[in-house]
């Protein structure tokens, strides 16, 4: 199975293009009006829409959104897939599962080993998840601040736990990070901008090149090809 990344924060065209053109698999919109890169349903709705035409996965990520809330940006996205990305333990995971009928992805905040115990009560209820740095003190923030975590704390996780690995990623350090976690998703969002909540298409499009070489399958085809 070959890489799957998402491009995150996006909130124009031209970013969007950039992500869709290199191969992103995942596009992600955030509703988070204290996150630079907050974007409204209509935008979102307009730039998911071409997503799809691409075969691309539109995310919607929301931090601790009531249901009004879920509604009303589902109806007008249409995403593919949900990611909560606060405070909602399993409970709510199932709740929102249930009521809208959408694969979800808990995003989890990771530092040391203790965290990835965080997992537990949540399999068989998250579709998927994704271990994000934890945010550093007094960050209002849940993701998105550009950190990462010791990649080699994945080693410890079950192989057939889905996740996608975030926190700290950009075109200079993913392909060190595939090789180190064994990540078979990737999520990048600040990494990949010239400035907090503004994409950079050149890094876009650098991300996804680099995680495409050092995805392991791919240099497992070329050398079945150089041979």
């Amino acid at each position: 199975m070959t890489l799957d990344i998402k491009i995150c924060g996006l909130k124009t065209e031209e970013a969007l293009d950039a992500a869709l053109s290199g191969g992103a698999t995942h596009v992600g919109f955030i509703f988070f009006e204290k996150s630079p890169r907050n974007v409204d349903a209509d935008t979102a709705a307009a730039l998911a829409a071409k997503a799809r035409q691409k075969l691309a996965v539109p995310v919607v990520v929301t931090v601790d959104a009531d249901d009004a809330a879920l509604a009303e940006i589902i109806a007008t996205v249409q995403p593919g897939m949900l990611q909560l990305h606060g405070d909602e333990p399993p409970e709510r995971v199932a709740d929102v599962r249930a009521k809208f009928g959408l694969p979800v992805m808990k995003a989890l905040a990771i530092r040391d080993a203790a965290d990835l115990e965080k997992i537990v009560p949540y399999r068989g209820i998250a579709d998927r998840f994704l271990f994000d740095a934890k945010a550093p003190a007094g960050s209002e923030l849940p993701g998105g601040n550009g950190i990462s975590f010791d990649w080699r704390l994945l080693d410890a996780v079950d192989r057939d736990v889905d996740y996608m690995l975030s926190g700290g990623l950009d075109p200079e350090n993913v392909a060190e990070a595939v090789v180190i976690s064994g990540a078979r998703a990737l999520d990048v969002s600040s990494g990949v901008e010239s400035a907090p909540g503004v994409k950079d298409k050149g890094r876009i499009t650098a991300f996804l090149r680099a995680a495409r070489a050092a995805d392991p399958q791919n240099r497992e085809i070329e050398h079945e090809q150089a041979g």
